[in-house]
Order: structure tokens, then C-alpha cells, then sequence
């Protein structure tokens, strides 16, 4: 790639001087001179669980997200982000140290963070941000590299939830997007010093399991029927054998009282389990009223039904993908009111907003709810960022991108050299729309957990048409042509005319392997 070139034609889109620093072979252009005043503040957004496949700005079916589609609509919206493991702990550490989780020890969500290591908002505090945290943290310790925190305890509540912080422990009434949104603004009033350019990550709890909507949005979609994905009844022909052995389907493992809300039933899941809704203990007895009056008569009417096979499963789709929605559309309600603050208060102008989550979901695809599988719901993440004057408003980012990039993109908008053990590389080089000529071709995903939804570990690669994925305890593998195959149903690993393709994909596996330093 001619960088000189390269540089003066950025430079030139943007408006600005910029800086150039190198990372893993791959030079890459900063949109800031860290020797300038003025640096951007950032403020990122991060939801748990949020599948594209329920963002409007992604096209999504089956809702709408107004104010996460108007960052996208004033920046840009990046198509092919992926996470490189499936799942909450470890996303959220690949995000703060911008390494795999075999280098930042995160591996499963039973797994001890180190806490001592280097991390970006370390990195951002000594070079001159003010940091904040606030909303979900779900690693165990105080949070490190923050001048300001005020996380949920562990995994979080949705109703009254606890909160703490570097004074203790308390409990908020209300709910817990609604107190997010709160904590979050009150801090941007009241908590910013004016002499330092802040980041400041507002961390949402919201659209995690076990779903339990707010009060504003209890019945939202009662009187719709949300279209179905063609793979609800899925029966994981044509593929590896462990696929058959999940244990995350809508029809057998789903929970009446937990997962579904509605009580009294005593019918256990297929593993014998019938776990209660807490979220309902948690509630005062207003909250308890208004949820009883949105629930209580559909839960009725769904007694006295008697649905049996397909309806079954059809009536519990729509009453998980519901309820799950509900949940995001608090959280889009919230950061339309943070956008709101921001353009009232000035400062949208100078501040990078982004919109993302640790990792995908199914919502009913291959008749799933949870994550963790390589397949495209799980693997997916929406990444979203807007900066006021240096991103064309509507721009679309097709190259491969994944979570490792996400810390040294912050660390490259605050004008930050990136430290060379990082494994991500900048995404500003792409905020014009183009991708760099030497620009990654595929992208590399490992999940290690062996627990809950009983799904089978494994390792791959996806590349612009073809995914690779190998279940290395049972020796399977499973290559699908995402060209011809979209919704991933037929694996073509055993087919001759793909033989070509498998020899070139497990190249690029290794390839990837010894980049990433996996033993």
C-alpha cells in the first residue's frame, strides 16, 4: 500500500492532520496529532448479547431502533464485525486489552481476570483521558483504569438492581436501563473535568437472560406476531454431529417461570430444570401490579390453550423474542436520551459515540436462543460510531473487523501510540468507506467453555465467503459457503469440488494460529 498516498487522501477526506504508527506489519493512519489540543472525547456504548439481527439500522425484521440507527445514520455502520468467543467475560476482556482471550487469560466465563494488566483505559488515563465506568462490568474485582465506576453487582439485575462503587454497595429502585441512563447523564453533567477529554463507558445490562422488560414497555407487541426465522425447526441435519446435542432450544430448554414468565405451570425443561423468575421477587408492589396486569391474562388465556408441538414452540418463540425486545427497547430509549444530552450540551461536536455488544445471539435461528456457536447470530456484533465532522454521514464498512480491533481504535482516536502485544489493529483507517490494501482477510474465533447449553468446543476462521470450524475434542469439522448457504444448514466440508477450499481454509487457520500465537 503507497502510505504516503494513502495518508494525504485521508487527511484530505478528514480535514485534519493526522499521525501514523505501525501494528503487526500493518500501518495504519491516527485521525488525531496527539500533540494537538482538542483530543475527541469517546463515549462507548455496549450492550450484552444485542444481535444485529434486532437493530433496524442492520435490517433487522422484527424491531425497530431509532437511536441506535441515528449514530448510523450521522457515522458510519460496520457490516462484518465479529467476536472471537461467544461469550460475556471473555468478549469483555478481548474488548479492554484488544488480545484473544488465550493472551489475556479470559477463556471461559469461570475464568479470574488479571486485573493487573495492561488494559486501554489504563493506557487512556496516563495518557491524559478522564475515564469512566458505569453499568455493567461483569469481571470479578473493582474496576482498574477508571477515575470514576458505578457497576451492578456481578451479572446484574433488571429490577432494583445493586449498584457499586468505590464507596460500597447500594440498591437503586427503578430499572436498570432507566438507572444506567440516569447514572450516565448525571456524570456527564456533573462529573467531567473540563480540562481533560474524557472516555466514558455507559455499559448496559440489557438484552442479557433472564428478559424482564420495563415498565414502559410491557406490552409492546402484544398485538403483533413477529415473523419466524426459517431455521426455528431446525433438525442440525447435514452438519456436525454435536450440533444435535445442544442444550439451548426454544422447544425443550426454555423454562416456564424463567425464561417464559409464566408461573405455576410445574413442567420442568428437558434437563429436569424449573427455575423461578427472581426478577419478580426483586419487585415493589407497584411494579409486581403493573406486571401482573400485562402478564396475567395472556398467562391465562396460554394455560387453558393446551398447545402441543409446532404451536408450541411457535407460542414460546413469540413470547422469548418479545420479552427480549422489550428489553432493547428501553436501551435504545436510553441512548436517545444520552444522544439528546449530548446535542443540548454541546458536546457532540467533539465526542466519538459508538454502539456495540460482547457478541451475538439467536433468536430462534436453528431453533436457538443463547450464543456461543461460530455461526453467523453468535458470531456477529454490531459496531456502530459516529464523530461529527470526520465521518460521512451513512458510510458502510464492509472489511473484516472483530473485537481485538476495539482497544486500539480507542487508543488511535485519543491519539495514543497502540502497544505492539495488542492483536487488534485501528479501525479508523476504514471511516472513509475503503479498505486498506493490506487489510485482513479473515478473521479468527475460539470458543473454550465446557458447561452450560452443552456446547461442544471449538476454533475456526471466516473469511468474506467461506467458515471453517472444527470441533477438536470429537476431530469434526464443518466448512460452510456462506455465498450459496447464508443461514449455515449444509456443511460442505466432505464435498470434492470444496476439497480446494478446506486445504486453503485450514492454511489460513494455521496461518492464524501462529499469528495469534495459539498453542
Amino acid at each position: 500500500m503507497d502510505t504516503q498516498r494513502t495518508r494525504r487522501e485521508f487527511m484530505k477526506l478528514m480535514g485534519m492532520g493526522v499521525a501514523s504508527s505501525v501494528l503487526g506489519g500493518c500501518s495504519h493512519l491516527s485521525m488525531v496529532d496527539p500533540q494537538t489540543k482538542g483530543r475527541p472525547n469517546i463515549i462507548f456504548i455496549f450492550s450484552d448479547d444485542h444481535a444485529t439481527q434486532a437493530v433496524s439500522a442492520y435490517g433487522s425484521k422484527i424491531n425497530t431502533t431509532p437511536n441506535i440507527d441515528r449514530i448510523a445514520e450521522s457515522g458510519a455502520l460496520f457490516e462484518n464485525t465479529f467476536c472471537g468467543n461467544s461469550i460475556c467475560a471473555p468478549s469483555r476482556a478481548t474488548v479492554l486489552t484488544g488480545k484473544h482471550s488465550h493472551m489475556h487469560g479470559m477463556m471461559t466465563n469461570y475464568t479470574t481476570f488479571d486485573l493487573t494488566q495492561q488494559m486501554f483505559p489504563k493506557l487512556m488515563q496516563q495518557g491524559g483521558y478522564q475515564t469512566a465506568l458505569i453499568g455493567k462490568w461483569h469481571l470479578e474485582g473493582e474496576p482498574m483504569g477508571f477515575d470514576y465506576w458505578d457497576v451492578v453487582a456481578g451479572q446484574g439485575t433488571y429490577y432494583n438492581p445493586e449498584f457499586r462503587n468505590a464507596k460500597g454497595k447500594r440498591k437503586i429502585d427503578g430499572y436498570a436501563t432507566d438507572i444506567i441512563g440516569d447514572l450516565t447523564i448525571d456524570w456527564l453533567k456533573k462529573g467531567i473535568d473540563k480540562n481533560k477529554p474524557f472516555m466514558l463507558m455507559c455499559h448496559h445490562k440489557a438484552s442479557h437472560r433472564i428478559w424482564a422488560p420495563g415498565p414502559e414497555h410491557l406490552t409492546m407487541y402484544d398485538d403483533v406476531d413477529l415473523p419466524e426465522p426459517d431455521t426455528l425447526f431446525d433438525d442440525y441435519a447435514n452438519r456436525s454431529n454435536v450440533l444435535k446435542e445442544n442444550e439451548m432450544m426454544i422447544s425443550k430448554h426454555m423454562m416456564y417461570d424463567y425464561d417464559l414468565k409464566v408461573p405455576g405451570m410445574g413442567q420442568p425443561d428437558a434437563l429436569g430444570r424449573d427455575f423461578k423468575n427472581f426478577e419478580y421477587d426483586l419487585m415493589t408492589p407497584e411494579q409486581k401490579q403493573k406486571w401482573d396486569a400485562a402478564y396475567k391474562p395472556k398467562n391465562d388465556k396460554f394455560k387453558k390453550s393446551n398447545l402441543k408441538g409446532k404451536d408450541l414452540v411457535r407460542w414460546k418463540y413469540q413470547r422469548y423474542v418479545k420479552y427480549y425486545l422489550r428489553c432493547i427497547a428501553s436501551m435504545d430509549d436510553n441512548i436517545g436520551r444520552l444522544l439528546d444530552y449530548l446535542d443540548e450540551s454541546g458536546l457532540t461536536e467533539n465526542t466519538i459515540v459508538i454502539y456495540s455488544s460482547d457478541q451475538g445471539f439467536f433468536l430462534g435461528e436453528h431453533g436457538w436462543y443463547d450464543k456461543r456457536w461460530m455461526y453467523e447470530e453468535s458470531l456477529r456484533v454490531p459496531f456502530i460510531i459516529k464523530w461529527s465532522g470526520r465521518i460521512k454521514p451513512g458510510t458502510k464498512v464492509k472489511a473484516l473487523t472483530q473485537n481485538i480491533d476495539f482497544a486500539p481504535t480507542f487508543l488511535d482516536a485519543g491519539g495514543m501510540k497502540i502497544p505492539d502485544d495488542m492483536q487488534g489493529v485501528s479501525l479508523l483507517p476504514l471511516l472513509n468507506g475503503e479498505k486498506p490494501s493490506n487489510w485482513r482477510d479473515a478473521i479468527y474465533y475460539h470458543y473454550y467453555e465446557v458447561g452450560e447449553h452443552n456446547v461442544a468446543r471449538h476454533e475456526g476462521t471466516r473469511s468474506d465467503r467461506y467458515k471453517l470450524i472444527h470441533y477438536y475434542d470429537v476431530d469434526e469439522w464443518e466448512l460452510f459457503d456462506l455465498q450459496e448457504d447464508p443461514k449455515e444448514m449444509v456443511s460442505v466440508y466432505d464435498k470434492p469440488e470444496y476439497s480446494e477450499v478446506v486445504k486453503k481454509m485450514k492454511i489460513k487457520l494455521k496461518a492464524l494460529k501462529s499469528q495469534y500465537k495459539v498453542e
